[in-house]
Protein backbone atom coordinates (compact mmCIF):
# COMPACT_ATOMS: atom_id res chain seq x y z
CA UNK A 1 0.00 0.00 0.00
CA UNK A 2 1.20 3.47 -1.07
CA UNK A 3 0.68 6.97 0.85
CA UNK A 4 -2.09 8.75 -0.78
CA UNK A 5 -1.38 12.14 -2.37
CA UNK A 6 -2.36 15.77 -2.67
CA UNK A 7 -3.06 15.27 -6.48
CA UNK A 8 -5.16 12.17 -5.63
CA UNK A 9 -7.83 14.56 -3.53
CA UNK A 10 -8.85 16.00 -7.26
CA UNK A 11 -9.96 18.81 -6.02
CA UNK A 12 -12.93 17.01 -3.75
CA UNK A 13 -13.99 18.46 -0.36
CA UNK A 14 -12.19 17.83 2.52
CA UNK A 15 -13.66 15.41 4.91
CA UNK A 16 -11.44 13.83 7.47
CA UNK A 17 -11.84 12.50 11.19
CA UNK A 18 -9.33 12.26 13.65
CA UNK A 19 -9.57 9.92 16.62
CA UNK A 20 -5.57 9.82 17.57
CA UNK A 21 -2.26 12.32 17.68
CA UNK A 22 -1.19 10.50 14.11
CA UNK A 23 -4.84 11.45 12.49
CA UNK A 24 -4.50 14.89 14.35
CA UNK A 25 -0.79 15.78 12.94
CA UNK A 26 -2.86 15.50 9.31
CA UNK A 27 -5.51 17.79 10.21
CA UNK A 28 -3.45 20.50 12.12
CA UNK A 29 -1.10 20.79 8.52
CA UNK A 30 -4.20 21.37 6.78
CA UNK A 31 -5.38 23.90 9.06
CA UNK A 32 -2.35 25.78 9.36
CA UNK A 33 -3.20 29.12 8.83
CA UNK A 34 -6.78 29.50 8.81
CA UNK A 35 -8.22 32.30 9.77
CA UNK A 36 -11.76 33.08 11.68
CA UNK A 37 -13.64 35.74 13.88
CA UNK A 38 -13.49 34.88 17.39
CA UNK A 39 -17.73 34.75 16.58
CA UNK A 40 -16.81 31.72 14.70
CA UNK A 41 -15.76 29.63 17.68
CA UNK A 42 -18.86 28.05 19.87
CA UNK A 43 -18.58 26.04 22.77
CA UNK A 44 -21.97 23.86 23.29
CA UNK A 45 -21.52 22.92 26.72
CA UNK A 46 -25.12 20.75 26.49
CA UNK A 47 -23.92 19.43 23.47
CA UNK A 48 -20.25 18.60 24.40
CA UNK A 49 -19.16 20.36 21.24
CA UNK A 50 -16.56 23.04 20.45
CA UNK A 51 -16.74 24.10 16.52
CA UNK A 52 -15.04 26.65 14.32
CA UNK A 53 -16.17 28.18 10.81
CA UNK A 54 -12.50 28.35 9.49
CA UNK A 55 -11.33 30.49 6.57
CA UNK A 56 -9.16 27.31 5.66
CA UNK A 57 -5.62 27.93 3.52
CA UNK A 58 -5.92 24.67 0.84
CA UNK A 59 -2.36 23.53 1.56
CA UNK A 60 -3.40 20.57 -0.41
CA UNK A 61 -3.95 22.66 -3.46
CA UNK A 62 -0.39 23.93 -3.71
CA UNK A 63 0.13 27.48 -3.78
CA UNK A 64 0.44 27.92 -7.47
CA UNK A 65 -3.11 28.94 -6.89
CA UNK A 66 -3.55 29.80 -3.72
CA UNK A 67 -7.12 29.10 -2.60
CA UNK A 68 -9.27 28.86 0.33
CA UNK A 69 -12.51 27.40 1.60
CA UNK A 70 -14.57 27.22 4.46
CA UNK A 71 -14.49 24.66 6.64
CA UNK A 72 -15.99 23.25 9.88
CA UNK A 73 -13.92 21.89 12.67
CA UNK A 74 -15.71 20.02 15.27
CA UNK A 75 -14.81 18.49 18.25
CA UNK A 76 -17.30 16.51 20.45
CA UNK A 77 -16.95 14.81 23.61
CA UNK A 78 -15.75 18.06 25.23
CA UNK A 79 -16.05 18.84 28.79
CA UNK A 80 -14.92 22.25 29.45
CA UNK A 81 -13.09 24.42 27.46
CA UNK A 82 -10.47 27.37 28.44
CA UNK A 83 -9.08 30.06 26.59
CA UNK A 84 -5.91 32.57 27.16
CA UNK A 85 -5.65 35.86 24.94
CA UNK A 86 -8.39 34.92 22.79
CA UNK A 87 -11.70 36.69 23.14
CA UNK A 88 -14.61 34.28 22.27
CA UNK A 89 -17.49 36.03 20.21
CA UNK A 90 -15.82 39.26 19.73
CA UNK A 91 -16.20 40.15 15.78
CA UNK A 92 -13.67 42.14 15.28
CA UNK A 93 -11.28 39.92 17.18
CA UNK A 94 -9.46 37.91 14.21
CA UNK A 95 -7.84 34.76 14.71
CA UNK A 96 -5.03 32.65 13.10
CA UNK A 97 -4.94 28.60 13.80
CA UNK A 98 -1.06 27.56 14.06
CA UNK A 99 -1.67 24.24 14.94
CA UNK A 100 -3.70 21.66 17.10
CA UNK A 101 -2.09 19.25 19.17
CA UNK A 102 -3.19 16.34 22.03
CA UNK A 103 -2.28 16.23 24.92
CA UNK A 104 -3.19 12.59 26.55
CA UNK A 105 -4.07 12.75 30.19
CA UNK A 106 -1.50 10.11 30.55
CA UNK A 107 -2.77 7.79 33.09
CA UNK A 108 -3.33 4.31 31.86
CA UNK A 109 -5.94 3.20 29.60
CA UNK A 110 -7.76 6.75 30.19
CA UNK A 111 -8.95 8.03 26.95
CA UNK A 112 -9.28 11.57 27.89
CA UNK A 113 -7.03 14.53 27.42
CA UNK A 114 -6.97 18.10 26.14
CA UNK A 115 -6.64 19.57 22.82
CA UNK A 116 -4.97 22.60 22.16
CA UNK A 117 -5.63 25.15 19.66
CA UNK A 118 -2.45 27.50 19.43
CA UNK A 119 -3.23 30.68 17.51
CA UNK A 120 -1.04 33.77 16.22
CA UNK A 121 -0.01 35.71 19.02
CA UNK A 122 0.15 34.00 21.78
CA UNK A 123 -3.74 32.43 21.57
CA UNK A 124 -4.35 29.22 23.08
CA UNK A 125 -7.83 27.61 23.79
CA UNK A 126 -7.49 24.36 25.28
CA UNK A 127 -10.64 21.48 25.30
CA UNK A 128 -10.94 18.81 27.80
CA UNK A 129 -12.09 16.10 26.04
CA UNK A 130 -13.40 12.22 27.34
CA UNK A 131 -11.17 11.12 23.64
CA UNK A 132 -9.95 12.86 21.19
CA UNK A 133 -12.96 12.86 18.35
CA UNK A 134 -12.68 15.66 15.85
CA UNK A 135 -13.79 16.35 12.07
CA UNK A 136 -12.74 18.36 9.38
CA UNK A 137 -15.19 19.09 6.49
CA UNK A 138 -14.95 21.62 3.85
CA UNK A 139 -18.14 23.47 3.27
CA UNK A 140 -17.82 25.70 0.57
CA UNK A 141 -16.11 25.72 -2.89
CA UNK A 142 -12.72 26.87 -2.72
CA UNK A 143 -12.48 30.39 -3.81
CA UNK A 144 -9.07 32.58 -4.81
CA UNK A 145 -7.13 33.89 -1.98
CA UNK A 146 -7.56 37.68 -1.68
CA UNK A 147 -4.07 38.16 -0.91
CA UNK A 148 -2.90 35.82 -3.98
CA UNK A 149 -0.08 34.06 -2.28
CA UNK A 150 0.36 31.08 0.66
CA UNK A 151 0.68 32.30 4.06
CA UNK A 152 4.64 32.50 4.68
CA UNK A 153 6.30 31.75 7.78
CA UNK A 154 9.54 33.79 8.57
CA UNK A 155 12.22 31.56 10.49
Amino acid sequence: MTDARFHEAAGRPVRLWATDAEDLQVVSALCQDSVLPASDMRFTQRDGRLALLLNRFRWENGTATPERVRSLLSVTEVTGVRGQGVVPGDPDTVLSLLSLDWVPSGEEGDTSGHLRLTFAGDGLVEAHCDCLDLTLTDVTRPHAAISGRAPSHDT
